[in-house]
């Protein structure tokens, strides 16, 4: 059951990420990457848990982000850490498509 606050923003078009790719922007503070995999969008913060380092500048496979800084590694699904040193999940958000357009929570 979505949240009553829940926002939704316009972010890109389906067209601007490529499959099996990132597509990075900010909203206020927060740094968020979406990540376009063959079952679907998902979108989580662009900044490692271990150290400030843009997850968007490491390496996507089989649904995994890896750190380009010290190769931390997140499921990009739940946020959950696969491999350290980072030892705290990433934040996730929802994503959906409305016709082309992808939107995500916020």
């Amino acid at each position: 059951m979505e949240q009553a606050d829940t926002t939704w923003i316009d972010v890109c078009s389906i067209d601007d990420i490529d499959e099996g790719g990132m597509y990075e922007f900010q909203h206020d503070a927060n740094r968020i990457v979406i990540y376009r995999l063959e079952d679907g969008l998902f979108a989580t913060d662009n900044v490692c848990t271990h150290e400030f380092a843009l997850l968007s500048e490491g390496w996507l496979e089989n649904g995994t982000i890896e750190c380009p800084l010290h190769g931390a590694l997140f499921d990009v699904k739940t946020g959950r850490v696969e491999r350290g040193p980072a030892d705290c999940a990433l934040k996730t958000y929802a994503v959906r498509t409305e016709g082309t357009r992808v939107l995500c929570s916020v």
